[in-house]
């Protein structure tokens, strides 16, 4: 089985990509700290309910009534996570328009690699269930 079926891996991997991209459009804004009327961005926050919803907000999978039932694979989803920048203006704006402030950044820099090492962590545990789960009964 690939794991992008299992819908926890899928919707880890879509947090990692959505983390990723974060990283990416903080140092982004920090680069142009000192850009004339540069705006400050920051990527929408990872909403979990939207990755169980469709984008029409109808679930995306039946419902298994029983624990052992499986989608089919017509209706296994994989990412479709689209990661857009938005402006994000600080707190402050200098004279020469640009309005990213270094202290704000550097928190959501902080925030961003702390959720990304839980997200591997939660990734490396479930994989380490898969793997017990997968190993012949010890006699």
């Amino acid at each position: 089985m690939n794991l992008a079926e299992i819908p926890l891996f899928a919707m880890l991997r879509d947090r990692l990509g959505h983390l990723s991209e974060r990283q990416r459009v903080i140092a982004q804004n920090v680069a142009n700290a000192e850009t004339a009327g540069y705006v400050a961005q920051d990527v929408k926050p990872f909403a979990v309910q939207a990755q169980l919803h469709g984008a029409r907000g109808a679930p995306t999978l039946m419902a298994a009534t029983q624990a052992g039932h499986m989608h089919p694979k017509s209706e296994r989803r994989l990412s479709t996570v689209a990661v857009k920048a938005v402006a994000a203006p600080g707190s402050e704006t200098t004279l020469n328009g640009n309005a990213v402030v270094l202290e704000e950044e550097m928190m959501k820099m902080s925030e961003a690699r702390m959720n990304y090492d839980a997200a591997i962590g939660f990734y490396q545990k479930s994989m380490n269930i898969l793997r017990t789960a997968a190993r012949a009964p010890s006699r």
